[in-house]
């Protein structure tokens, strides 16, 4: 297992439409998180790139997920700029070159994950965009070749993380969306899911929660449950494997 800090592994999704609102969202969670992730929707709203650096002086770690898929040099250069600015993560959605690019442009701290296949896709879906293979085995090729353009990782549903640990090389950091508490599971945009203790039992690092903890009647309360379930599952896994 990556040796991360328990509490480092829950990424909160900024899914809000202003910086503004994304600071009052990192206020009210305060010390229950560590690590948050800024996305497409804000990248649309005014002081994207100030919010990252406020976050950054705030002591947070920073996940950008914009999923570049451009010509690589494109790529290189975003990922370049991003590593200046301190971001910790950030996503491609690309072929071999571009995925090989962005490795080659990152600097510092920055890691680099490819995105394997959208947790809001399910087989269907796949079957339609012209994929013919099944989720998994989708998914466990990307991520042998992600790790072969010297990407640090990917993102990927927890349904296929178990695979993933057993097959692909264990240096692979596995970054799980679509996580929902046990009563807010059902969501029509997210088709391949788990449970917080889930994704963790069966391989992920770190784990990305967005609205379960956005819009609860308590935000911090709900973080600082799922941050308890996430560190017990941490140590029954630890106590799995050894």
């Amino acid at each position: 297992m990556n040796t991360i800090p328990d509490q480092e592994r829950l990424i909160v999704a900024l899914d809000v439409p202003t910086a503004d609102a994304a600071r009052a969202q990192v206020h009210t969670l305060g010390d229950a998180v560590r690590f948050y992730k800024i996305g497409l929707e804000l990248s649309m709203a005014s002081g994207f790139f100030e919010l990252l650096d406020w976050l950054k002086a705030e002591r947070k770690k920073v996940f950008v997920d914009l999923k570049f898929f451009d010509i690589p040099e494109t790529v290189a250069r975003a990922v370049k700029n991003l590593a200046e600015r301190g971001a910790d993560l950030c996503t491609v959605h690309g072929n071999q070159s571009i995925m090989e690019a962005a490795a080659r442009a990152k600097t510092g701290a920055l890691k680099v994950l490819a995105v394997t296949a959208l947790t809001s896709l399910d087989q269907g879906d796949l079957n339609d965009l012209g994929f013919d293979c099944d989720v998994a085995d989708l998914v466990l090729s990307r991520a042998r070749r992600a790790l072969a353009a010297g990407c640090d990782g990917v993102v990927s549903s927890g349904l296929e993380v178990e695979r993933l640990r057993r097959e692909a090389p264990r240096e692979l950091i596995c970054v799980t969306p679509g996580i929902r508490p046990v009563e807010n599971r059902i969501e029509a945009d997210q088709k391949r899911i788990m449970t917080p203790a889930a994704a963790i039992l069966a391989g992920a690092d770190y784990l990305v929660v967005g609205r379960p903890i956005r819009d609860a009647a308590d935000p911090r309360a709900t973080a600082l449950a799922i941050q308890a379930e996430i560190a017990q599952a941490v140590q029954a896994r630890l106590g799995a494997a050894g």
